[in-house]
């Protein structure tokens, strides 16, 4: 059975339809860009582990030789470089969230296609109350909770990424945020 599109709408066209193809295209871009970004940070994480396991063979290659002032040298920018590395890793964790949160995107898209396609769900608020408890759920990090909570209590969009920037902000320097 074929449905009319926006293109050419017939009397059995529908916003709903028109709504859940619009979804899965987002839902499609986003689970793509995921996937593209994936192999890249791989990439990357494989490639500083290397250069870790490099830089300390080279590091063990010069703490045989004579102490001198050129192999001293060389071992300070091997600990500098491995130094270096590490922190480039710590920084790539940024990654781990993004996916995440885009997880959650692409589960929340998919979700609510599934309940604007279902009649008997899309009119019952009780379905939808569900919904977005299942949605929050998810959530691990408290700024995306207070961001969520929000946007449900009806702040716009902006209100809501300063309250969750906010509390993100507040957390103090010796307490780490796990996600």
């Amino acid at each position: 059975m074929t449905f009319s599109g926006s293109s050419q709408p017939d009397l059995d066209w529908s916003q709903i339809r028109e709504t859940i193809k619009l979804l899965a295209v987002s839902v499609a871009q986003v689970e793509s860009g995921m996937k593209i970004g994936d192999a890249s940070v791989t990439e990357l994480a494989e490639s500083f582990a290397s250069m870790v396991d490099d830089m300390s063979a080279i590091q063990n290659i010069l703490i045989t030789l004579a102490p001198s002032d050129q192999r001293d040298s060389a071992l300070r920018h091997c600990t500098a470089t491995q130094e270096r590395i590490y922190a480039s890793i710590v920084a790539f964790q940024f990654y781990d969230r993004l996916q995440q949160c885009l997880q959650h995107v692409s589960i929340g898209l998919k979700g609510l296609s599934d309940i604007i396609e279902t009649p008997s769900r899309l009119y019952n608020p009780s379905e939808w109350y569900k919904f977005q408890q299942e949605i929050r759920g998810r959530y691990t990090m408290e700024s995306e909770k207070i961001m969520f909570d929000a946007i449900l209590q009806g702040k716009s969009i902006d209100e809501a990424l300063a309250l969750a920037s906010d509390s993100a902000n507040n957390v103090p320097q010796d307490e780490i945020e796990l996600f």
